[in-house]
């Protein structure tokens, strides 16, 4: 597909990624958590590769997961919102930076909506 050959020079890819507005970074990951509405993939001492491609972010993970079981997701979920305080202040912090406002207000509407992604777009 990319001529014949045995492949290409890492530093010719490069200068091509580079062209086309593409950026690679390593990032230095100690667990990797993947949260499906059954099971948890826990991906221990992973490879993290962020490529940023004319800002669309993409994450690529290698490595072998343990797979956990995750137990009732719907009671899990509900007792989040209830209880408060459920999240971490990592959670809280990505809120608050993803969404530009202050941590309580990340964190009442982490309250609210019981999940990351819905509190960062509902303040957007």
């Amino acid at each position: 597909m990319f001529g014949g050959g045995g492949g290409l020079n890492p530093r010719k890819m490069k200068q091509m990624m580079n062209q086309m507005g593409i950026d690679l970074e390593e990032i230095d990951a100690e667990e990797v958590v993947i949260r499906t509405a059954d099971e948890e993939l826990v991906f221990d001492d992973a490879e993290v590769q962020l490529m940023d491609a004319q800002g669309q972010q993409t994450y690529q993970v290698v490595g072998e997961p343990e797979s956990r079981e995750r137990g009732d997701s719907g009671s899990e979920d509900d007792s989040e919102t209830e209880s408060g305080g459920e999240f971490s202040e990592d959670d809280v912090e990505i809120v608050a930076q993803r969404a530009g406002v202050s941590e309580s207000t990340a964190r009442e509407t982490l309250e609210e909506t019981g999940d990351l992604a819905a509190a960062v777009q509902k303040l957007e």
